[in-house]
This record gives C-alpha cells, sequence and structure tokens, in this order.
C-alpha cells in the first residue's frame, strides 16, 4: 500500500517504539504550546497566568472535539491498512478531513462571537477577564487549523509514520517559542502577544500538513481531502470517533467546573494553580498518551489482521512502561512538587498553592498511567465506548466528591483530593474492563 508502513510483521517492540516515540513527542510539542506561553506570561504575573490559564481549558475542549477524527483516522484508517485496502483508506481519510472542517466551523465561530460569556463563567476580576477574553477571540480563529492538524496526523498515525506530524509540529513550536517572546515583550502586546504567536504557528503547521499530504508524500496514491459525504463511513467514523471526543470533551467540561470550584475556594490562585498545575500533569500524560496512541495504531493494524498474539504482547509490555513512568512521576510530584511548579510560575504564593496541588495529584500517576495505555487497546480494537463510560462515570463525581469535600473543611485540597481519586477508579476500573474482555475478544477473532 503506497506510503504507509505494514505494522502486521516484524519485531514487535521495536515497531511500538518506532511508532510511539514520534506520537509521544508530537505530545509533548501540542502541550509545550500551552507551556511556552504559562513560562514567558509568567513574567507578566499569576494574574496573567490565570488568564490564558481560563482560555487552555476552553482549547482543551476544543482538542478534545477534535479526537472524533483522530481517531477516527487511527482506526478506519489503520484497519483499511491492515487488510491492505487501498481504497477504503483513501475514503475515511478523506471523509474524516472534511468531517473535521464542518466541526471546526461550526464550533470556532460561536466560540469567538461569545468570548465574554464562556469567559464570565470562571468568575474572575474584571481586568483578568478582559485579557481572557482577547485572546481567547484570537485563538479561538485558529481552532480550524487544530480541527485539521488532528485529523491529518490521525491519517499519520494509522499508515504508520508518526515521525511526520512529530516533525511538522516541531516546526510549529519551534516558531511559537520565537515569536513569543517577541509578540509577548519585543512588541510590548502582552498576553495578546502569546495568543497571535499561538495563531501563527497552528496556522502554519497545517499549512505544512497540506503541503507533505498533497506534494511531499501522499498516502494511498493521493486522495481528495474534501469529499461529499457518504452514509455509511460518515456514521462508521461518529460511532468510533464520537465516544472519545464525548469522553475527552466532558472531561474537559468537568475541569471546566472544577475550575469554577476552586475560584470559589482559592480565587484567581485557586485557577491559577489548577490549570498550570494540569499543564505540568501533562508531561506524565501526554508521555503515556504517545505510547498509547502508537498501541492504537498497532493494534488496529492487528487486530484487523488477526494477529492477536502480537496485540496482547503490545499490550502488555507497553503497561510495564507506562506504570514503571508512573511511579517515577509519582516521586517526583509527592516530594518535589513545590519546586517543580516554582520554574513555570515563580511567585511564591503561586508555586506554594501548586506545589499542593502536585503532592495531591501525584498520588493518581501510576492509574493514571494504567488507564491511559487501556485505551490504546480499546480503540485499537474499535471499542470506544468502554473508556467513554469509565471515563464520564468517574470525572462526572469529580464535582460532588469536590463539593462534599471543602464542606468537610479541606478547603481547596478537598478539589485537588476529588481529582485525585477520580482519576484512581478510573485506572482501577480500566483494568478489570480490559481483563475481562480479552478472552472474549480472542476468541471472537
Amino acid at each position: 500500500m503506497q506510503g504507509a508502513r505494514n505494522l502486521t510483521e516484524g519485531p514487535i517492540m521495536r515497531q511500538l517504539f518506532k511508532l510511539s516515540l514520534p506520537i509521544m513527542g508530537t505530545s509533548f510539542i501540542q502541550m509545550a504550546y500551552s507551556l511556552t506561553d504559562m513560562a514567558w506570561v509568567g513574567h507578566l504575573g499569576s494574574e496573567s497566568v490565570a488568564a490564558i490559564g481560563a482560555v487552555g481549558i476552553l482549547a482543551w475542549m476544543t482538542t478534545s472535539i477534535s479526537y472524533l477524527n483522530k481517531v477516527g483516522s487511527e482506526v478506519c484508517v489503520g484497519q483499511a491498512v491492515g487488510v491492505r485496502d487501498e481504497e477504503n483508506a483513501r475514503r475515511y481519510a478523506a471523509h474524516n478531513i472534511t468531517i473535521a472542517l464542518i466541526i471546526s466551523l461550526v464550533w470556532s465561530i460561536p466560540m469567538c462571537l461569545f468570548a465574554p460569556l464562556a469567559i464570565s463563567f470562571f468568575s474572575l476580576e474584571a481586568s483578568i477577564a478582559a485579557k481572557a477574553i482577547i485572546y481567547l477571540r484570537i485563538v479561538s480563529t485558529a481552532f480550524p487549523f487544530i480541527f485539521l492538524t488532528s485529523a491529518f496526523a490521525g491519517i499519520y498515525n494509522a499508515s504508520g509514520l508518526s515521525k511526520i506530524p512529530f516533525y511538522i509540529s516541531g516546526s510549529g513550536l519551534l516558531l511559537n517559542m520565537i515569536l513569543d517572546p517577541l509578540f509577548i515583550f519585543g512588541f510590548h502586546l502582552g498576553t495578546t502577544g502569546a495568543a497571535i504567536a499561538t495563531w501563527i504557528a497552528e496556522a502554519v503547521v497545517c499549512l505544512l500538513f497540506i503541503i507533505w499530504l498533497k506534494k511531499k508524500l501522499p498516502l494511498f496514491g493521493g486522495f481528495a481531502f474534501f469529499t461529499k459525504l457518504k452514509h455509511s463511513i460518515t456514521v462508521r467514523i461518529v460511532k468510533i470517533g464520537l465516544p472519545v471526543a464525548m469522553l475527552n470533551t466532558l472531561f474537559s467540561i468537568i475541569n471546566l467546573l472544577m475550575a469554577r470550584t476552586a475560584s470559589a475556594e482559592g480565587g484567581y490562585i485557586g485557577v491559577m494553580a489548577l490549570t498550570a498545575g494540569g499543564q505540568i500533569e501533562a508531561i506524565a500524560w501526554n508521555t503515556a498518551q504517545g505510547f498509547s496512541t502508537g498501541l492504537s495504531a498497532f493494534v488496529a493494524q492487528n487486530y484487523a489482521a488477526r494477529a492477536m498474539n502480537r496485540v496482547l504482547t503490545a499490550i502488555h509490555n507497553v503497561l510495564i512502561l507506562t506504570s514503571s513512568l508512573g511511579v517515577i512521576v509519582s516521586v517526583l510530584f509527592i516530594f518535589l512538587g513545590g519546586p517543580l511548579f516554582s520554574l513555570f510560575v515563580p511567585e511564591k504564593i503561586a508555586w506554594d498553592a501548586g506545589g499542593l496541588f502536585l503532592r495531591i495529584d501525584g498520588y493518581s500517576m501510576i492509574l493514571m498511567m494504567v488507564e491511559i495505555t487501556m485505551q490504546g487497546f480499546f480503540y485499537g480494537t474499535g471499542r470506544t465506548i468502554p473508556p467513554a463510560i469509565i471515563s464520564i462515570t468517574f470525572n462526572s463525581l469529580r464535582i460532588p466528591m469536590a463539593i462534599l469535600f471543602t464542606s468537610l473543611g479541606f478547603g481547596i485540597a478537598g478539589v485537588w483530593w476529588a481529582i485525585s481519586a477520580s482519576s484512581m477508579m478510573k485506572g482501577i476500573t480500566s483494568f478489570i474492563w480490559f481483563e475481562v474482555l480479552k478472552k472474549r475478544v480472542l476468541m471472537k477473532k
């Protein structure tokens, strides 16, 4: 099959590392956009960090919705590649890109027009809210780039070519790192400058993907980006991708509600600790997610090719790797949470609050890694509903748990314990569900 790599043959761990490491790097790069903004804006003060942190949650919602087509591409295109069906691979690729553009416009236009309403949800001080509104209006016009980039990356991941999204995203990050200080301090634009730098970088990344798919490395003999949607193909993409988009979107909505609770308990410092702490946590999350996404692409091809021994070997090996990483991160967060947070926001009051968040969150890291790894198995086999049920159920519990813990006198720490406890429950449930399904999946295939 033209351009795609066959993952159904050859050394399993070598293929997993070749596939996962670039995906992991791409995840880090995407996260680094926010971290770069936060690091530079941190020099403007914790109020500015709170402003971009609030918008960061809405940007997270955008990325979550875009998972519909990222996972839709990785699973549908990946399974077509696994059985060497080039025509279907082309159809699924074109449909995912078309659907991504349609959804992006439906989402980004209202977000830009009603930015003040969206930011009012955080109950921020007027000066902070004003910065956040301007920031959101600028970055929301770049949301279509994010949706299209997700679909493009999913197509390359499904084809076993995860290095290409890594290189392209890396180029965008490098550009963002150059533009951030230039616009924030050189042109004295503050948080507005950070938004402009991010917009330009996202646009360049999308353009580079288009150039690669059209000119540099056309996959499957080339295909049209936009096509008339066919019912059967659209339904399958939505059926596979929607549960993933829903679980991630709901997760971001719940985080939005948690940010409001954090604001009520700790003011803008509470919002800052949650959003900036979440960005630091994402270092671990994205590492595991890189392996999980690589596992998903690997499983998709091998599951379609009925190579179940390869599937199970890959799952067990990745689980050992991610669990070991969870142990390391737990130690860092629990014992060095404050100093770690101070690297991003140097104010003493900020790193005290952020350090408390990381210490409590650290207790859940191992089980969080288990949950993320199990998602790779479920997604690769086309079973995207179990992770959605697990995530929606236990993430929804965060709100009543936070209310309960704060009412018992835990204060802002009660919000952090609600987050940590729900992550532990998700990891335990995911592993049990995997064990129950494992034998049934083997017998079926």
